[in-house]
């Protein structure tokens, strides 16, 4: 109920301002939204898909100047300008970005840096767009013949497009095509293996983070009825950084939170310091500057958890269950066939030699031959245990198998078909799935999203489904199915809790659970026992077994031998890259040349 009162009070204060705020501060309102939604975007792209932009500032000054001169020069309305703002935009955009996204590390920063600094030049040295001096006279914003020209006359719309944004946002986020823009700061390689198209997903936040700001550059331009290339310069960018950052990097609230402290911290600092150290000298920026270190400091993680700490202690409220929680908990108690989503033809009860197939395998590092000469099957409804001393190229192989690396040499196919030269996540999308060695999870997404993200081959929808919240009934579906393969894995108790807080052993068996909601016919796990007691180990062991029964196959890499020995239907054994062994349990356990390669480490 408090909460409930908080959130009216919220809305009637916010429908209020234009009636009880003076000029100064309802401007200050007003610029404040328009540079939040700067901000949204690259809380979109820096806090959520970890890629760093210091040029959205020229993205402002792209839809200003086009929606000026389309005003001026040419006579058309605001609204067919803002029309053209968006595929300008948006154009201009996929451009940059396809130079740009190809970049990473440092590269990736400096390159946005050098495009924003070029467009900040444009805009000052073409004629056309007044120069230095820029353009003036550009027309108000009218609605139903209501002139927008005041602050108060366009305080509505400025604030209900940048809701409208932030709700566009958060529904894109709260989906399959979310959950692929969330896991590109995990890194490319998990995302890749989980089939997530990660060039196309950085595409899709650096799009629509130029489009939020090519907006907010229309607003500004007839809000303003002004523009010259002064508030789009490069100390502009970092300024709309450091929103974002400030107001929590991944929070989409936070971007409205960062914009107004700044903000004001800004008007008050320039108000005040003169007042205190003379007008002579830049203090305000000194001091600014120092106050954001401090900020940055103290709260590492933005404003935004902070102050929804405060908020709940102030009105009394509980933490609210994650999304999806209703449809899971429904779920435990359902079968899975209500899910509903696509699942592969597999031929129970019977060993097909093709499932996966490698021939004369080849990997080398510089003067370091890694693999050499492997060749190996994987046949249907069979477990395959791969084992070898440290060193021996294990995890090498998986990589090659999965197309996270490329072979020198060599063949594989999957199913009779040819998969060497393809990429991880079309690999994936044919049923062959991995874990690895080494735990790669989203640690600070849920047990439950972290094994939905497996799933998402089996969706379709895209952002724009996602943004419009049209892609539900499959969402659902999505989280039925995960959680599902979280019970089966024995991780029904912990589907909400941060994939990072739980043990390591639960960690692999979520390794193990993400995989399978990709509904794989060939599932490859990297040392899935390590770290596991013993209970947990014999309940891995039956879980393979189903998996055995169901007609998968299974490549197992593992250095529990009695797990190993127990389990495996055919062993592979490798020494220094090339395989030294391989056939049944017993007859590997007596094999002089493996017990050799084991230290003489008696097998059984």
């Amino acid at each position: 109920m408090a909460k409930r009162t908080s959130v009216i009070v919220l809305l009637l204060s916010w429908a209020a301002a234009p009636w009880v705020l003076s000029t100064y501060y309802l401007t200050m309102a007003n610029h404040i939204a328009m540079v939040a939604l700067v901000a949204l975007g690259l809380v979109l792209m820096t806090g959520v898909a970890g890629l760093t932009s210091f040029g959205q500032a020229a993205f402002v000054g792209l839809g200003a100047y086009v929606a000026a001169v389309l005003s001026t020069a040419f006579g058309l309305s605001p609204w067919l300008g803002l029309v053209a703002v968006m595929l300008m935009t948006v154009s201009l955009a996929f451009a940059l970005g396809w130079i740009t996204l190809r970049l990473s590390g440092h590269y990736l920063p400096l390159g946005t840096i050098a495009w924003g600094l070029s467009l900040y030049f444009v805009f000052g040295n073409l004629e056309l767009l007044g120069g230095h001096t820029g353009l003036s006279s550009i027309p108000a914003i009218e609605i139903f013949g209501i002139s927008l020209k005041s602050a108060n006359a366009i305080y509505y719309l400025i604030w209900i497009t940048l809701f409208a944004a932030m709700l566009l946002t958060d529904n894109l986020l709260h989906s399959r095509e979310g959950r692929a823009i969330r896991a590109l700061k995990g890194g490319v390689l998990v995302a890749e293996s989980m089939g997530v198209n990660t060039a196309r997903s950085k595409m899709i936040v650096f799009v629509l983070a130029a489009l939020y700001a090519g907006v907010s550059g229309w607003l500004y331009a007839h809000y303003q009825r002004f523009v010259n290339p002064s508030p789009f310069s490069l100390h502009i960018g970092i300024e709309y950084l450091f929103m974002a950052v400030l107001g929590g990097a991944a929070q989409v609230w936070g971007a409205l939170l960062g914009a107004g402290v700044v903000t004001l911290l800004k008007e008050w600092l320039q108000d005040l310091l003169p007042r205190l150290l003379g007008a002579s000298g830049n203090f305000e920026s000194i001091v600014f500057g120092l106050l954001l270190v401090l900020l940055l400091q103290h709260a590492p993680k933005g404003l935004w958890p902070h102050a929804v700490g405060l908020c709940r202690a102030l009105v009394g409220s509980q933490r609210s269950e994650p999304p999806g929680t209703p449809v899971a908990a429904a779920y435990l108690e359902r079968d899975v066939s209500l899910s509903g989503l696509p699942t592969r033809t597999r031929m129970v009860g019977t060993k097909r030699a093709d499932l996966l197939k490698a021939q004369g395998i080849e990997k080398r590092f510089g003067g370091l031959i890694a693999n050499q000469g492997i060749s190996l099957e994987l046949r249907q409804g069979e477990i395959l245990a791969l084992i070898g001393p440290n060193g021996a190229g294990k995890s090498t192989l998986f990589d090659l198998l999965t197309g996270v690396q490329a072979l020198d040499a060599g063949e594989v196919f999957f199913c009779g078909e040819a998969i060497h030269g393809m990429q991880a996540r079309d690999i994936a999308k044919r049923g062959l799935c991995r874990s690895f060695q080494h735990v790669r999870l989203l640690p600070e997404m849920s047990v439950l999203e972290n094994i939905a993200l497996g799933a998402h081959l089996r969706g379709t929808h895209g952002p724009l489904h996602a943004v419009l919240h049209l892609e539900r009934r499959e969402e659902r579906a999505l989280m039925l199915e995960a959680a599902h393969q979280a019970r089966r894995v024995g991780l029904a108790e912990v589907l909400h809790l941060p994939a990072g807080s739980l043990a390591l052993g639960q960690q692999r068996t979520l390794e193990i659970a993400r995989a399978l909601a990709a509904d794989p016919l060939a599932l490859l796990l990297d040392e899935p026992a390590a770290g596991l007691r013993f209970g947990e180990k014999q309940q891995l062991a039956e879980l393979l077994r189903e998996l055995r029964k169901d007609g998968l196959g299974v490549l197992l890499v593992e250095h529990d031998m009695a797990f190993v020995m127990g389990l495996a239907d055919r062993v592979v054994v490798m020494e220094h890259g090339i395989v030294i062994a391989q056939g049944e349990p017993s007859v590997i356990q007596q094999d002089p040349r493996v017990i050799e390669a084991y230290l003489g480490v008696d097998l059984g």
